[in-house]
């Protein structure tokens, strides 16, 4: 997991980061304007940061064009969603660009993918008995290899990935079948059934009653 400095000077907005970030297991250093961020690398190193442009005192822009962050990589989040200010924010080095509103689970991703291109790491996740390699595909379950087709493993890399965060079944639908998929949302319950039956997550794999499922590690 990594460490993340949020610089978001809208407190409910970096509250809420921070509290989906920390779900599944980052560590997080919140700065509420350009200030605040600098002073705030004197006590925290990041591996990421997720950068506001409109900030009080410093933008973000200034802050990426003084060279602030060094070789952290960063996420740019704004409401400024145009194509010139995109353009500018990857020109001045950002590593991916969020405009407003945006889904947690858009975010989530957005992060898990810089990290992967900065810091890559074979991610290996360990869920009671359990054991799933997620980049060779791999599960074993008690050291016994488990047989999973394709769908149920895109289905358990989406709870993976959001752990601790409640999905519904739509939008498990759209995250491991696809926008194209036309099928009924019960086929999510189906794989969710198989997924706790073949892995022994009956205790992990939580039912959210009336919104879908939530992988509580």
């Amino acid at each position: 997991m990594a460490n993340i400095l949020i610089i978001e000077d809208e407190k409910s907005i970096n509250d809420l980061i921070m509290m989906n970030l920390k779900l599944v297991g980052h560590e997080c250093f919140q700065a509420y304007d350009g200030r605040e961020a600098v002073a705030a690398l004197e006590e925290f190193k990041p591996d990421l940061v997720i950068l506001d442009i409109m900030l009080p005192y410093i933008d973000g822009f200034t802050l990426m064009e003084d060279k602030t962050f060094g070789n952290s990589p960063v996420i740019m989040l704004t409401a400024k969603d145009s194509t010139a200010d995109k353009v500018k924010g990857l020109k001045l080095g950002a590593d991916d660009y969020i405009a407003k509103p945006f889904e947690t689970v858009e975010l989530l991703a957005r992060v898990e993918s810089v990290l992967r291109r900065v810091k890559p790491e074979e991610r290996v996740f360990n869920i009671g008995n359990t054991s799933i390699q997620l980049d060779r595909r791999t599960v074993t379950v008690s050291g016994i290899p488990a047989d999973l087709t394709n769908r149920e493993f895109e289905l358990l890399e989406v709870l993976i990935t959001n752990r601790n965060i409640a999905l519904s079944r739509d939008k498990l639908l759209d995250l491991a079948w696809g926008y194209d998929y036309y099928g009924d949302s019960r086929t999510v319950d189906v794989h969710i059934t198989k997924l706790r039956r073949k892995l022994n997550l009956e205790n992990y794999i939580k039912t959210v009653y009336r919104i879908g499922y939530r992988l509580e590690v």
